[in-house]
């Protein structure tokens, strides 16, 4: 399975850092300028640090310190540093050194200091990498958590579009209206680009606004002789850019919703889209409605909410949103970064 792969490629990957590692702490440990070369006594006491670290990194580490243990943990290590000192002072200096070293202890402190800096240097290393592995982990979570996020707030356009345009189409059928048919074909068209072609988290930008026209003259079916519909959206220098899908539908959409279900005539949606040299996409959506036969908050809902979430989640700190009501107008102006 591919998990198990990954982690066997990994541990490998920990195993060549900690081997090169514990190598150039031997040639600092081990170098001497007067008697240089690598000696078997050398080799000797630096194993016997390397058997500490070992059980330190790989036991007390995971078992103990991790597990916030930490009383039992500097028990065990303290012990570990103790029997380090005891193997070399007691039993490799008489070996090596039965007629100098060998031959008396030379103190507790002095011992730590000759012990504790590899220890520590080795320990602390693998520390570290523990550190970077787990933040690794937890970003990757974090990506896993955001895509599902998306994908469920995706799949809620959907249904909220289907909900909203059945109901005109259903209207339209009982008139037996001769605008049923076309209202399909646009309906059908939009669908088409939601299901299929919005499953990246990026979209181009050309195909976002292509169907973004066909939604406005879908809604602009209701209209009719009502009132005044405007969309207007840059044709050049749309290929070097992608977008979110569907980000600027819910505006659209909502902008119809309310102007449509609160006023009979003199209805007005004026939307414009700029997009500069520097990548900055500018969206403007401005809606009339009728605060007397509104019966819906015009900040609030699914669609908004939604909108305002996938915003956080796919431009942090890259856009501007502003909302507000002006009179008889609903004001909508959005700021992407598309760099």
């Amino acid at each position: 399975m591919k998990p198990t792969n990954h982690s066997v490629s990994y541990s490998r990957w920990e195993v060549l850092f900690q081997v090169v590692l514990f190598l150039i702490v031997f040639l600092f440990y081990s170098f001497d300028r007067r008697n240089p070369g690598i000696q078997e006594v050398q080799v000797v006491f630096f194993l016997n640090f390397v058997l500490a670290v070992l059980i330190i990194n790989y036991v007390l580490l995971p078992r103990f310190f991790y597990k916030k243990r930490y009383m039992i943990f500097f028990l065990y290590f303290s012990m570990i540093v103790a029997l380090t000192i005891i193997i070399e002072e007691l039993v490799l200096e008489k070996i090596y050194y039965p007629d100098s070293r060998g031959q008396r202890f030379p103190g507790v402190v002095f011992s730590l200091l000759d012990v504790l800096p590899v220890i520590t240097i080795l320990s602390g290393f693998k520390f570290a990498w523990d550190i970077i592995t787990k933040q690794q982990e937890v970003e990757r979570l974090r990506e896993l958590m955001e895509e599902s996020e998306l994908r469920f707030l995706k799949s809620q356009l959907n249904p909220h579009f289907l909900f909203n345009n059945l109901n005109n189409l259903y209207s339209y059928a009982l008139e037996n209206s001769p605008k049923t048919p076309k209202i399909i074909l646009e309906m059908a068209s939009v669908l088409r680009y939601m299901l299929y072609e919005c499953k990246e988290k990026y979209v181009p930008l050309k195909n976002e606004l292509k169907q973004l026209g066909n939604f406005v003259k879908l809604n602009e079916l209701q209209v009719e002789e009502r009132g005044d519909i405007k969309f207007s959206a840059p044709e050049a220098g749309l290929n070097d850019y992608k977008i979110a899908p569907l980000i600027l539908m819910v505006f659209v959409e909502n902008a119809f919703k309310h102007s449509i279900g609160s006023q009979a005539e003199d209805i007005s949606i004026n939307i414009e889209i700029d997009l500069s040299k520097d990548g900055q996409l500018t969206f403007k959506c401005d809606n009339s409605f009728s605060a007397e036969n509104n019966s819906e908050s015009l900040t609030k809902g699914i669609g908004l909410e939604n909108v305002k979430k996938r915003l956080e989640l796919l431009y942090p700190g890259a856009y501007n949103l502003k909302i507000h009501s002006d009179k008889d107008f609903f004001k909508v102006q959005l700021t992407l970064d598309l760099t």
